[in-house]
């Protein structure tokens, strides 16, 4: 189908240029369209951005929710240490998600209010599974702590950590350094030790 031809050129010319380096030239002559053929897919540049951004939206959200899907309340350490490095694996070999990564740190400026919305959308959507997993660890006396809650906020914060690094960082090493340091420090917080 053309428009999903359209928008992997999309993705394409977005992560590397960004969007204001991208032209819609460029996205067609990908595609051996003419410019004038995106807009019988897209209503413009905004739209075809905004729809290529959700899938990549929605590739993030699956990865995570098949990963969530098949851990249990029995091995915290080992699935909260294993959704870091899927966080790691995908940003670094998934272009929908690296997309998805430069643009939720830098966004077009006219379209930072969409692309907030969409990024709030699913770290909500996630820090409820993330919250509902140290629930269960909680009530399996797997790990301690406060409450789920604060738990999974501390837990986002070294997600977050992570997540600056791969945008900001080109340096495997430091990456590394960064998620031993983050994770060893709130292992040891919430494990029965």
């Amino acid at each position: 189908m053309k428009s999903d031809e359209i928008k992997e050129a999309a993705l394409k010319y977005f992560t590397i240029h960004g969007y204001e380096g991208a032209s819609l030239s460029q996205i067609a002559d990908e595609v051996g369209l003419k410019k004038q053929s995106i807009y019988a897919h897209f209503k413009g540049k905004d739209d075809l951005f905004m729809q290529v951004l959700r899938d990549a939206k929605e590739t993030e959200l699956s990865s995570k929710l098949n990963y969530f899907s098949e851990i249990e309340a029995h091995h915290p350490e080992k699935d909260l240490y294993g959704f870091l490095k899927l966080t790691i694996d995908l940003f670094q070999q998934n272009e929908h998600l690296k997309f998805w990564l430069r643009m939720s740190f830098f966004p077009p400026a006219h379209l930072v209010n969409a692309v907030s919305e969409e990024v709030i959308d699913i770290e909500d959507k996630v820090q409820a599974i993330l919250e509902n997993k140290f629930k269960d660890w909680l009530e399996a006396e797997a790990i301690v702590g406060i409450n789920a809650k604060s738990l999974t906020l501390a837990f986002v914060g070294v997600v977050d950590t992570i997540l600056v690094e791969l945008v900001y960082g080109n340096d495997a090493q430091r990456l590394k350094d960064k998620l031993e340091a983050c994770w060893s420090v709130f292992w040891r917080g919430i494990s029965q030790h």
